[in-house]
């Protein structure tokens, strides 16, 4: 009988990921749209999942639409200056109300444990409290901004001790200080202090976009700061977008590993995001979590998965462990994620100022991405470096991506002595060689 469920699969590829989250701190910012616009109780949801799963969760709270329908109701107009509105004492009195109300329904959708509900048997505490201490903002291009502050510093150690009893800490976008004031903060820029000042392994950005796409509207998967700077300019100050960008870019500079830019409006972004390898968002990360790189003998386990398939369809020659252990230094991989995805070899004969451009390889699942390329390129370059001049390789399947690469056909003869005695007559490899300019 066949009960096969199409999650399964998806659970048991995930099981990576829940293995590695456990025990690590992320901060998570839900922008108050989300709640307003019907998504706060997946989220929460979701949130609660991660809790099972052993995750110290830092949830900051944003709040902005629902100040807005406050000031509304109450016919308040706030002045706005670079992105920011001047919260005197009118609209600070509907801030501090709006931010009580929702500080309290989220822990009520949080404490909810009826049969038949997702949370059903999960029992989380939610801990709130003065965890952020604040400075105002003060006079700006002549605008006092009254009561509209900045992050001073985070009370990491109070913070750190509250996820240690298990507790989910939940911060509104509200500062305190140390003459008993109360500020107006940017929930991106309380969510971004707060990551730094942990050291947390991830800050989660929870908007409207989708990510960052170029200008061929291509969803860009990974940059560094310095490669999301340019976007990050074209951005209005202020606008969600402009705050997010901002807090990522900041967040990575300072040491946090890896920020994601997700959308609310996709009702598995946050978990998708987490327990697949490729994400739906994009993240900015100071180093590159897909990277090449040369090999190393704890990439051998990696290489030997990557390269059965191959060999067992005959496209490459079976390597055993030690070969692949006395030749490691001769190869170069992409790594993503911890997982080996593609390599190459450069196999030196030097008295003939050749180089064997042999094992090039690609997941499956991540061909089409110009690896093969990258892969070459650096073969190439490692060649330069090392006075030779021309590249051979030797295949049964593949010869036209060679010759779109500058290959051209020759015969076993053209091949270095060594080489051409070990020629395996059995398989006809066809023989192609690349002159390095």
């Amino acid at each position: 009988m066949d009960t096969r469920f199409p999650f399964v699969d998806w659970f048991r590829n995930s099981s990576p990921y829940i293995n590695a989250h456990r025990g690590r701190t992320f901060v998570i910012l839900i922008e108050g749209e989300a709640v307003a616009q019907g998504r706060g109780e997946q989220l929460i949801q979701d949130l609660a999942l991660l809790h099972t799963l052993g995750v110290r969760l830092v949830v900051v709270q944003g709040i902005r639409p629902q100040v807005h329908q406050a000031l509304e109701a109450a016919g308040i107009t706030p002045r706005r200056h670079q992105g920011r509105w001047v919260a005197d004492e009118a609209v600070m009195a509907r801030v501090e109300r709006v931010a009580a109300e929702q500080r309290l329904w989220l822990e009520a959708r949080l404490s909810l444990g009826l049969p038949n509900t997702p949370l059903h048997g999960v029992e989380m505490t939610v801990v709130s409290g003065n965890l952020v201490m604040a400075k105002p903002l003060g006079v700006r291009d002549g605008i006092d901004f009254d009561r509209s502050g900045e992050v001073r510093r985070v009370r990491d150690a109070a913070i750190r001790g509250l996820l240690g009893q298990g507790s989910l800490v939940l911060l509104p976008p509200l500062g305190f200080s140390s003459t008993g004031e109360v500020f107006d903060l940017d929930a991106a820029d309380v969510a971004r202090h707060t990551a730094t000042a942990l050291g947390a392994d991830k800050l989660i950005l929870l908007g409207e976009a989708s990510g960052l796409f170029d200008d061929a509207g291509q969803l860009q998967r990974q940059l560094t700061p310095a490669e999301a700077a340019p976007l990050l300019a074209r951005t209005a100050p202020g606008d969600e977008l402009s705050r997010h960008l901002g807090a990522a870019c900041a967040a990575a500079r300072h040491g946090v590993a890896r920020t994601h830019l997700l959308s609310w409006q996709d009702h598995d972004a946050l978990l998708g995001e987490l327990f697949t390898r490729d994400g739906v968002g994009t993240m900015i990360t100071q180093h590159r979590y897909e990277q090449l790189r040369p090999a190393e003998i704890a990439d051998i386990g990696g290489l030997l998965e990557l390269l059965e398939p191959l060999e067992r369809r005959g496209m490459l020659v079976p390597r055993s462990r030690e070969r692949l252990e006395y030749e490691i230094e001769d190869y170069v991989v992409i790594e993503r994620d911890g997982m080996v995805i593609g390599c190459a070899a450069l196999h030196s004969f030097g008295d003939a100022r050749m180089g064997e451009l042999a094992c090039v390889a690609v997941h499956g699942d991540y061909r089409g991405g110009a690896r093969g390329d990258r892969l070459l390129a650096e073969v190439e370059r490692r060649a330069r470096q090392q006075g030779l001049v021309a590249l051979f390789a030797l295949t049964t399947h593949t010869a036209h991506w060679f010759f779109e690469h500058g290959f051209r056909q020759a015969d076993i003869a053209d091949l270095p002595p060594l080489r051409r005695d070990t020629y395996n007559h059995a398989r006809q490899s066809k023989v192609l060689v690349k002159a390095l300019a």
